[in-house]
């Protein structure tokens, strides 16, 4: 059956603004959602969001009503791609990204990597996690700062995606990291990013929904979780998450949008983790907890 996206044309600004959107709205569902520039020089840019042509009744009335509100005007397009990989299309070209000492970079941009970065290859695939979302980025941010500043001698990605953010730990310190994403394709595209970054052990990557894997009482518990998700699943399972915390562990927390930071940071406060900084990035923020005195 073939995919199909709907699309809308507009400003970087206003493609930004729909991407939280239409995150907000879909990102517990199993879409994909991007934007794309399409003419640098004239500010014009595409926000999509990508499903399959079965699910376009139920899809196009939501997204209209999405739109409705603050962009009226703009008429939702639709084109239909069939046999198309569409997250390598929308990250076509993309430029290299710096959060800290970190470098994630694409194939193609090579040299651009300086003697003093940590740098991390990551080309276009099917799982999320280029850096170039505020919310990857930000982590990146956080988990140099972590590094730095606390003994971490074990760490969790929870949601881990391309396996970006494991990777970097693992590149900052030579210590055990365990990966886990409910998408098993996610899980073998990040195992083959670490290989492509020349980490051949160090990482355990794993399937598991939730917490219910036997891998989190294996490696656990954790100085250094990481979950890059979104705001309602990282509240509902904020109870879970902190029984895996070591003492005076940290918890680095993202896929969230500026305004649901307060219910976040609540529902960690509540669990006894003291809030240390919270980093903004594009309408995205990071946020830093400690078990303990920051």
């Amino acid at each position: 059956m073939s995919e199909i996206r709907f699309y809308v044309t507009t400003t970087e600004k206003n493609a930004n603004r729909i991407l939280d959107l239409m995150s907000f709205a879909f990102g517990e569902e199993d879409f994909a959602i991007a934007t794309t520039e399409v003419d640098e020089k004239s500010d014009i840019w595409e926000a999509s969001i990508y499903l399959m042509m079965d699910e376009e009744e139920e899809v196009l009335p939501r997204v209209q009503e999405l739109l409705a509100e603050e962009f009226p005007d703009l008429p939702v397009q639709r084109e239909v791609i069939p046999d198309v990989d569409w997250i390598a299309k929308s990250l076509e070209g993309l430029k290299p990204v710096r959060a800290g000492r970190f470098l994630v970079h694409g194939s193609h941009d090579r040299d651009k990597v300086q003697p003093h970065d940590v740098a991390i290859e990551i080309d276009a695939g099917q799982a999320f996690g280029t850096g170039h979302h505020g919310t990857t980025a930000g982590c990146l941010e956080v988990i140099e700062r972590v590094v730095r500043a606390r003994k971490v001698r074990n760490a969790l990605d929870l949601g881990t995606g391309s396996g970006v953010l494991a990777i970097a730990v693992r590149k900052l310190l030579p210590v055990p990291v365990l990966a886990t994403d409910i998408d098993p394709i996610a899980v073998r595209v990040a195992r083959e990013n670490a290989r492509r970054n020349q980490i051949v052990d160090g990482i355990d990557f794993r399937t598991a929904p939730g917490f219910h894997s036997t891998a989190f009482r294996e490696h656990g518990p954790f100085d250094l979780i990481i979950a890059n998700i979104l705001a309602r699943p990282l509240i509902k399972m904020a109870p879970q998450l902190v029984t895996h915390l070591a003492a005076n562990g940290s918890v680095i927390l993202s896929g969230i949008l500026a305004e649901q930071r307060w219910k976040v940071i609540a529902a960690y406060s509540g669990e006894g983790l003291s809030h240390v900084r919270t980093i903004w990035r594009n309408g995205w923020v990071t946020i830093h907890f400690t078990q303990g005195q920051g």
